[in-house]
């Protein structure tokens, strides 16, 4: 059987500066992939959200009649068509049932919706994180899933779910902050820019990680001090990379438990380098770490909605 003929729905992750297309089977194998830098940014200031969908669509023979189901930021104010946040607590089953109908001529097109913690002391809102979620916990009883996630990005999410539903989540903005400190700040001489930014393994980034663990206000108090131990002969330039990344993960980590409590048992939702770090360090910090693929996760989550939208129960 052909890709095409087997194809159930396509999936679309739109964030803001990515997008990334999968035509899927019913049971959430990607028979297709696509991949461009086209993210909300792109397609607001350029082309549009219709021409670059449509593109895509072609390059992977979709039918027409085939349906489309997104998430991330094609959904925000400013996206395609905005579709509205549910509040906490918000039960990951019922992502499907408020997904938004996008006015595309002969084809089923959905938004699903992101996720708003509205409490005025602490706010958060997330968009395409509630999907992986929804995948993550998919192997898993999702009515009856309780637990700490943890999301590596440039705006890391800390979750927490209860039975099924986010009772309460926090953005850290662990990823932004790296890169302002080491490309606008007087840290960057601290950073060998030829160097790699460091791994999981490198004793720089686990040492930087405790440390922060045993004195919570060391990753604040120590950060001039990368650049003031080189210039007394304390520290080599090559290792301030992996150092910068360990204070600040693990300050995260730090006032992750001073919200969340731990450590305990937490699910991480990564991949690659950054998913690599995140696992070393929690690990570091006494957390039991199960690890899955953000990816793999995404597209699970809209299996598992596209299942309850257009599919009549097909397991993903």
């Amino acid at each position: 059987m052909s890709a095409v003929a087997e194809a159930a729905f396509v999936g679309v992750d739109w964030g803001t500066s990515s997008f990334r297309l999968w035509l899927m089977a019913a049971d959430g194998r990607p028979l297709a992939t696509r991949r461009s830098e086209e993210g909300m940014q792109h397609c607001a200031a350029g082309p549009g959200f219709p021409v670059v969908l449509q593109k895509h669509l072609a390059a992977v023979e979709a039918p027409a009649d085939l349906p489309v189901l997104i998430c991330g930021m094609a959904g925000a104010r400013q996206g395609w068509v905005e579709a509205a946040y549910l509040p906490t607590p918000a039960a990951l089953a019922e992502l499907a049932g408020q997904a938004i109908a996008v006015p595309v001529e002969g084809r089923d097109v959905r938004i699903l919706p992101g996720i708003a913690h509205a409490v005025e002391q602490a706010p958060s809102v997330m968009r395409g994180e509630e999907t992986q979620l929804l995948g993550a916990i998919a192997g898993a009883d999702a009515a009856r899933f309780s637990g700490l996630v943890c999301l590596p990005g440039t705006h890391c999410k800390w979750v927490q779910i209860e039975a099924g539903q986010i009772v309460a989540f926090s953005t850290f903005m662990t990823g932004e902050l790296y890169a302002l400190l080491a490309q606008q700040s007087i840290l960057r001489h601290a950073l060998d820019p030829e160097a790699p930014a460091g791994s999981g393994e490198d004793p720089g980034f686990r040492n930087a990680v405790t440390a922060v663990q045993a004195d919570p206000t060391a990753g604040w108090a120590r950060l001039f001090g990368l650049r003031a131990g080189q210039l007394l002969g304390f520290a080599q330039q090559a290792e301030g990379a992996a150092r910068l990344s360990g204070l600040l993960v693990g300050a995260e980590i730090a006032s992750a438990r001073a919200l969340y409590g731990g450590p305990g048992d937490i699910t991480l939702l990564g991949s690659g380098r950054l998913g690599e770090l995140y696992t070393t360090a929690l690990a570091e910090c006494g957390y039991r770490v199960r690890s899955v693929d953000a990816e793999v996760a995404v597209r699970q989550g809209l299996a598992q909605a596209a299942a309850q939208l257009w599919l009549k129960g097909a397991s993903a």
